[in-house]
C-alpha cells in the first residue's frame, strides 16, 4: 500500500499520496524537443508506481527505436522526482506495446496545433509482429496549424526531428512542422 503524505492542501482537500503525488510530478516533466507538451501528453510516461518501500519507478516508451531524446527524458524525468524527495528513483524503458501518435493526448494535440505545429491524424492499423517505421511523405491533407487550410505542401520530409515534417501553407503561406503519423 502505498504511503500517504501528511500535508493538506491549502484548499483544504485530502492529504496527497505518495503515489499521486509522484505521478503528478512525473506529469509536469516536459518533452526536450516538444517543450509545449508533457511526456504524459504525448503518451510516452506510461506509468509512476511508489513501492512500500518510498522507491520509484517510472516506464517510459520511446516514440521510435534509438530516439536521441530518450536520454534526456530519462535524466529530467529522474531529477524531477529525486528534486522531490524521492531518493530510489528507477526509469524502465517499455517497448511493448510500441508507442503510437494515438496516443498524444487531446490537450497534447491542442498545445501542438496552437504552438503552430500540425498534430498527427490517426495512426496507421498495426497487425502483428515488428512494426515498421515509416518515416515517407504524409498522404493525407495535412491542415495548416495557423489558418486550418488544407492547401499546404510538404517542403522536407524532416524536420527538427525525423518524426517531424516541415510543410507550408499555400494560403498564408507560412511554413510549420508536422508530427507524422506511426
Amino acid at each position: 500500500m502505498a504511503a500517504t503524505l501528511h500535508v493538506l492542501h491549502d484548499d483544504g482537500a485530502a492529504p496527497e499520496t505518495a503515489a499521486t503525488r509522484a505521478r503528478r510530478i512525473a506529469s509536469e516533466v516536459v518533452d526536450p524537443e516538444l517543450p509545449m507538451v508533457t511526456l504524459a501528453e504525448l503518451g510516452v510516461l506510461r506509468g509512476v508506481e511508489v513501492a512500500p518501500d518510498g522507491s520509484v519507478t517510472a516506464t517510459m516508451t520511446p516514440t521510435y527505436s534509438g530516439c536521441p531524446a530518450m536520454a534526456e527524458m530519462r535524466a529530467t524525468l529522474a531529477a524531477r522526482l529525486r528534486t522531490a524527495g524521492y531518493a530510489d528513483v528507477r526509469i524502465e524503458t517499455v517497448l511493448d506495446p510500441p508507442w503510437t501518435t494515438d496516443w498524444i493526448s487531446e490537450e497534447g494535440r491542442r498545445k501542438l496545433a496552437e504552438h503552430g505545429i500540425a498534430p498527427p491524424g490517426p495512426a496507421p492499423r498495426r497487425t502483428g509482429g515488428p512494426v515498421l517505421l515509416d518515416l515517407s511523405p504524409t498522404r493525407r491533407a495535412v491542415p495548416c496549424p495557423r489558418c486550418g487550410s488544407a492547401d499546404t505542401e510538404e517542403l522536407s520530409r524532416f524536420g527538427a526531428t525525423s518524426c517531424r515534417a516541415l510543410r507550408r501553407c499555400r494560403s498564408c503561406r507560412e511554413p510549420y512542422e508536422h508530427v507524422k503519423e506511426i
